[in-house]
């Protein structure tokens, strides 16, 4: 399980999850400054791929000059290189839902509740 550290990047913290997870193929589970990455079946996540995908989400949208990617054992550090974290209008958090099991994320209440029933089966 890997903890990455979002302080600096607070405001694109629910578009960079959503990026990272997807890439890596892992379960994100949302925290209040960070996010954190499980496997999905007991496998090492790579922190090479983790970092990598970080660097690419920050250079898609022009920050990638402006931040560095800290790896200290299971915990990746996104931070200000100027002291200035990104400023913009993020997400509210309550777009976002997150399966208090499994870390599954999605936009739609209706679509967690249903995948809640699925722990239940």
């Amino acid at each position: 399980m890997l903890t990455i550290d979002c302080r600096d990047v607070e405001s694109i913290k629910s578009e960079l999850v959503v990026y990272v997870s997807d890439q890596v193929a892992a379960i994100p589970t949302l925290k209040n400054h960070a996010f954190m990455l499980s496997s999905l079946n007991d496998e090492i996540i790579d922190k090479d791929i983790v970092i990598t995908s970080i660097k690419e989400f920050l250079g898609s949208i022009g920050e990638g000059n402006n931040f560095a990617v800290i790896s200290n054992n299971d915990i990746i550090s996104i931070k200000s290189i100027y002291g200035k974290p990104i400023e913009r209008d993020s997400l509210p958090n309550s777009d976002m839902f997150s399966c208090t099991h499994c870390g599954f994320l999605t936009r739609y209440e209706v679509e967690l509740q249903n995948h809640m029933k699925l722990h239940y089966l």
